[in-house]
This record gives C-alpha cells, structure tokens and sequence, in this order.
C-alpha cells in the first residue's frame, strides 16, 4: 500500500537498542540522559505540543515511581519514560474518571509551561517520533499497571529489563508487554464501502469493521469471521494493507481490504447497533463534513488513514 508506515504511530525509526536493557541503571546516570513523563496514561507536552524530554534530575520527577523504561537512544542519549500518577492534581476528582476523548490538560507547579494531555487529543499533532514514544511509553506502563501479579502462579511480579519484562520470583516465570492483534476492514463491493457504528458511539459516528484476532487464526480467516458475524456479509479476496500500534491499552491494528461476496447486510445487534454501504461519492461528502447522517472517522486513527487512500486511490499503487 502506498504511504503504508504514513498512519499516525505507524513509527519513526527509533533506535529501541534493545540490547542495552540489561544496562539501563549504568544509562539512567548519563548526563545527557532524558526522560519523557506520564501521568494516568496522559503524556506531558510543551505548549506547542511537542513531547517533554526532561533531564532525570528535573523536580518534577521527584514525585515518579522509581521504575524507569527504557525506550532506546535518540541522537545517541539513552531515553527512559517516567510514571507520575501518583501525583494528584489540586481539585482532582478521580472518582469521576476520563472520557473517551479527553481534551483537558492538567498542568503540575513544577512545569508550569507544560500540560499533561490525553494522546487520542494531540496524536495528529505529533512528530512520528513523538508519537512513537508516547505509543510506546503509554503501552508498556498500561501493561505493568494491569500485570503486577504472575499469570502462572498468582504472586507479585518484578518489572526487570528496563521495563520490558516481569519476573516471578516465587515460581520463576518471565512474562513480556503483550500485544492484541486486532483486525480492522475496509471492506468494498463495486464502488461502496462497508461501514458500521457501536451502540456506544458518540451520535453520527461510524467506522470500518473491526476485531480481535482470535487464537489459532490467521489474519485473512479473521476479517472473513468478523465481518460475517457483525454484518453478514461474506467476503471473498483478503489482502494486507498497513497496521498501526494502538495503545489504548494495547492493540495492533492489521488494516486489510477485502471484496464483498454480496451486499446483503444483515447485522448481529450484540456486535453492532448498524451497519450500511457508503458510495465514494458520499464518503467524499462524510470526509467534508457535508453527509446528513454520517461523520467522519477520528484523524489519526487507522481507519480515516484507510478510508482517505482509498477514496484517493492510493492503495494499490507503488510507493
């Protein structure tokens, strides 16, 4: 697919130098070493939103959880990433939690020029090596927040390897960040393309199909189940188009194309509140802001990526 690594997260080229992981202490007291911080899986930003990179000796990281990870060099300086949730904003109420899109920022006293902001909010603002890291950053500390414990024997794991790896030292067990492959469809039929909403979508919001891959299963038998058991539509020819890292909390997107066997919609309402074809013509309407029922995919996401080189007709084509 053309311009297949262009998706926002799609990767910048960071050197991760995974080979320096076992040395991160010894790295972590460089001068020059750097940090990039988090607070409730929210990334601090400049005001002109370019990502916080602080030296480790910055106030701020006093009140950081001692567990650094290790992202990889960038311009030959070890950069690590830092936890701050335990920080609490005065006037914070956290009974009350985060909307699905989250556009307040929360800023600390001790960068008063920065701001700490929800990365579905600024993910089209990014550089790609911002978003790479906040990706990552945001993926690996959602992983050891809801995997403290060893999976095997139940007792409290350590986070070793700068962070890329838990160790149970009861029963000796490794385990590593995982990864949800998910499968996300633009599925055609002549000049249409197949669409759906769930019920618990903001009102006018649909997107492609989509869905976990599920054990056992190859990328191609994915799209077909999954379209067929949310829409009843069979599909034919599969073929891989681009994938995204998504890290709410910590998927990777496979973006497929595949042809319609037939147009019969018939929908499963546990999987979708609606599902319907949308002629080139009116996804040029949608992405104008123009239709009358439909708006248009969130930027950034893999979806708006694929549904814009299609309507380009850029999918097909060298790069």
């Amino acid at each position: 697919m053309k311009n297949a690594e262009k998706v926002t997260f799609g990767g910048s080229g960071l050197d991760r130098a995974a080979h320096l992981r076992v040395h991160a202490n010894k790295l972590s007291e460089r001068q020059d070493a750097r940090a990039i911080l988090l607070w409730r899986g929210k990334i601090l930003m400049t005001g002109d939103d370019q990502l916080c990179r602080l030296p480790l000796t910055a106030a701020i990281l006093d009140g950081a959880s001692a567990e650094l990870i290790f992202l990889g060099l960038e311009d030959e300086s070890p950069l690590f990433a830092a936890d701050l949730s335990a920080w609490v904003p005065d006037g914070f109420d956290a009974s009350v939690g985060f909307s699905f899109f989250d556009d307040t920022r929360q800023e600390h006293p001790a960068a008063p020029d920065a701001g700490f902001a929800d990365i579905r909010a600024v993910m089209t603002r990014l550089s790609p090596r911002d978003a790479e890291l906040a990706a990552t950053a945001k993926a690996v500390m959602e992983w050891h927040r809801s995997h403290r414990f060893c999976a095997r024997c139940g007792a409290e794991s350590t986070a070793t390897m700068a962070g890329w790896q838990r160790d149970c030292v009861a029963c000796g067990s490794h385990h590593f960040p995982r990864t949800d492959p998910v499968v996300i469809m633009l599925i055609t039929h002549g000049n249409n393309v197949l669409l759906g909403r769930s019920p618990h979508w903001p009102e006018g919001m649909y997107s492609l199909l989509a869905g976990f891959v599920e054990p056992g299963e190859t990328m191609e038998a994915a799209v077909r189940r999954e379209v067929f058991e949310e829409s009843g539509v069979r599909v034919g020819v599969v073929r891989y188009l681009a994938s995204q890292p998504w890290p709410f909390p910590a998927s990777l997107m496979f973006g497929c194309a595949g042809e319609a066997l037939d147009s019969k919609i018939t929908i499963d309402p546990s999987e979708i509140e609606d599902a319907l074809w949308v002629s080139r013509e009116d996804m040029t309407l949608v992405f104008a802001g123009q239709h009358p029922k439909i708006n248009p995919t969130r930027k950034g996401a893999i979806a708006h990526f694929l549904l814009e080189n299609w309507l380009a007709d850029r999918l097909d084509r060298a790069k």
